[in-house]
């Protein structure tokens, strides 16, 4: 089956139950993705699936019209509690688990099913209230679920679906051994329906994926290219103290509707953010210790509009559904390919296009190589040009020093090491060196 073949599949095609055909009509879906016509088939006949696939390809919604048929065509156990779960959902990030309930309540609307969710950072007492009045649909993350699993709230003995997203992403946070705590407390893989998704099936994650299910069937979705092609990337080679300039001359430019800076550091993520505010380009900050009660409404307003720059460390890399991100800006490359892919999936999504610009400074350029090595091609030069430069721009008032215990292992300069962004304007230390050329 070709590309072009799976992406002429209609939802309606399937035996679906009316109910959760409802919910993908409410969704506003009508033909399913390569990863949603491939992942379908299988499921829908009770297989296991380990599926492989590009970030925003709607692998959620494939496992989710599954998971509900199956639910919604198998009565639960009579001996069932109330307070039994018949699905377990594990997200590696409060974020991606935000997005999977959101999407949960769209498609399964209309199927009666009662969803929980459960993720650390806030809400402590309501999600355990919620949990522990009784829910078919448990989403969440691994350590506040085991939290309230150890406090009896919900059973595991019932569970009829489990679905592990974003598995590589659980090695790579540490989180394997409470998954493995978690599967091994379920039914047995012979008696409930297991699905795995990962960007990567690498041998780590099969042999979790052999031990935990039951034969699953392996599904890849691969891509001409690692990213998606409706991506447009450039890279800019600025000096360090052209990087706060050029990035508010081409947020004038461009003028996007709504775009996500990433920077490697809290530190100059706050900076980055001062100068776009003080230019009169309304940015949020988002970084890992923002609290989550902010951070859930933070993205909430800025998918709204209120803002139209959202400063983040990689917090926002994976996991992040925002409709509508036209423009991604990696203020510093990041560390590895694959971070790289994470970061400019935020945009392009669903098939739209985006664009994603990239800075390789003095002190991040040397990451290029194996960023383009993981993508198999040379990421376009732009040219810089001194129109791209301000040379007027209002400097933001100093931040509050902060207090020793605040500033982490980098000291002052909040992180410090290979992974910091250098100065903005007037902020050299030392005498300037030369920047990588500016053509191919």
């Amino acid at each position: 089956m070709t590309e072009a073949d799976k992406s002429r599949i209609r939802f309606e095609g399937f035996d679906l139950p009316e109910p959760v055909l409802q919910g993908v009509r409410d969704a506003g879906f009508e033909y399913c993705t390569p990863i949603q016509a491939e992942t379908l088939p299988i499921a829908l006949a009770g297989h296991d699936v380990a599926g492989q696939a590009q970030t925003g390809t709607g692998k959620t919604a494939a496992f989710l019209v599954a998971a509900f048929n199956r639910l919604l065509r198998h009565p639960p156990a009579a001996d069932r509690r109330a307070n039994d779960v018949r699905m377990m959902v594990l997200a590696p990030t409060r974020e991606l688990a935000i997005q999977i309930h959101k999407d949960a309540l769209l498609l399964g609307r209309h199927t009666g099913l009662k969803f929980a969710l459960a993720y650390g950072g806030t809400g402590y007492e309501q999600q355990r209230e919620e949990l522990g009045a009784g829910a078919d649909v448990l989403i969440g993350t691994p350590g506040r679920i085991i939290d309230y699993h150890k406090q009896h709230v919900f059973g595991l003995k019932r569970v009829e679906v489990v679905v592990l997203d974003e598995a590589d992403r659980m090695f790579d946070l540490g989180f394997i051994k409470d998954i493995r705590y978690l599967l091994r407390r379920c039914a047995p893989p012979s008696e409930r329906q297991s699905m795995l998704f990962s960007a990567t099936l690498s041998w780590r994650v099969m042999e979790l994926a052999y031990e935990h299910m039951n034969n699953p069937e392996k599904v890849q979705v691969e891509a001409e290219t690692v990213t998606a092609d409706n991506i447009n990337q450039v890279i800019y080679y600025p000096a360090n103290d052209q990087k706060i300039p050029l990035l508010i001359g081409l947020a004038r430019k461009l003028k996007p509707e709504r775009a996500i800076v990433f920077v490697n550091t809290k530190h100059w993520a706050e900076r980055v953010c001062d100068w776009l505010n003080a230019n009169d380009l309304h940015a949020a900050l988002l970084s890992g210790d923002v609290p989550q009660t902010k951070r859930t409404r933070l993205l909430a307003q800025f998918a709204e509009g209120q803002y139209a720059y959202l400063v983040a460390t990689d917090v926002a890399a994976r996991g992040l559904h925002i409709p509508d991100v036209t423009h991604i800006f990696n203020f510093d490359l990041p560390q590895s390919g694959e971070d790289y892919v994470h970061r400019i999936g935020r945009t392009g999504r669903a098939g739209a296009a985006g664009d994603a610009i990239s800075f390789g400074c003095e002190d991040s350029a040397f990451y290029l190589p194996d960023i383009e090595t993981y993508l198999g091609s040379r990421i376009p030069t732009e040219m810089l040009y001194p129109e791209d430069l301000p040379q007027q721009l209002n400097r933001p008032a100093p931040r509050p020093r902060r207090k020793p215990e605040e500033r982490g292992r980098g000291g002052p300069r909040g992180g410090g090491g290979r992974g910091r962004s250098p100065g903005g304007p007037g902020n050299r230390r030392g005498p300037p060196r030369r920047s990588p050329p500016t053509s191919s």
